[in-house]
């Protein structure tokens, strides 16, 4: 079951044909640490578009409630942990991200990370991120200098408080409907240059060259 998505408004809704790049956002979802900021931002790059971080939102509202978020492993730290069991109790907070999101989507020319805006939001370009476990722990070692074990144990965490999350939240699985998707990509076996390159080929063809 997934909630009904959020018409675009009329003014933004665009017309027939291939999308243009000033007009069309797109929004990359996928398990935590496969690498949707590298791609973000690649495609960003790439296409002219301004990255918008979901993280960094809800970074932003942290700092309106008084912490202190700073760096990709704030939220495994003892502050950020509080934060989160608060954002558990309270759905406010990732509602007023997701709003936040919804409105850099529809205003166009925008490369979004999200974990939820792809079940939320109508039009633009979907694209998931895939990985296994292990490719994700990997990725998190790699990135935050911790161990292999330790990485693990995050992700899995991760994953599976938000797909409890968004199930409560919005009455969808995560990550368990590929048709929201326009574009999937398995990132196991590559590295981050390969799958850039096969997003930003697959987004230049559906944007019309």
């Amino acid at each position: 079951m997934t909630p009904e998505a959020a018409a675009p408004p009329a003014a933004e809704s665009g017309g027939a044909g291939a999308p243009s790049r000033a007009a069309t956002s797109v929004v990359i979802s996928g398990p935590p640490a496969v690498g949707k900021t590298t791609l973000a931002r690649a495609l960003a790059s790439r296409f002219g578009l301004r990255y918008t971080g979901g993280g960094d939102v809800l970074k932003e509202i942290a700092l309106e409630e008084g912490y202190a978020p700073g760096g990709s492993d704030w939220w495994d730290t003892e502050e950020g942990m509080r934060f989160l069991g608060r954002r558990a109790e309270d759905h406010g907070f990732d509602r007023a991200v997701d709003e936040k999101l919804k409105r850099t989507f529809y205003g166009g020319g925008a490369v979004i990370t999200s974990y939820t805006l792809p079940w939320l939001v109508r039009g633009g370009i979907k694209i998931w991120l895939g990985g296994s476990p292990e490719n994700s722990a990997s990725r998190m070692r790699g990135r935050d200098n911790i161990g292999l074990d330790e990485a693990v144990r995050i992700t899995g965490r991760r994953y599976s408080e938000n797909r409890e999350l968004y199930r409560r939240l919005y009455k969808f699985e995560f990550g368990a409907d590929p048709g929201v998707f326009d574009i999937s990509i398995d990132t196991d076996g590559l590295g981050a240059d390969q799958v850039i390159r096969r997003a930003e080929s697959l987004v230049t063809g559906m944007l019309g060259g």
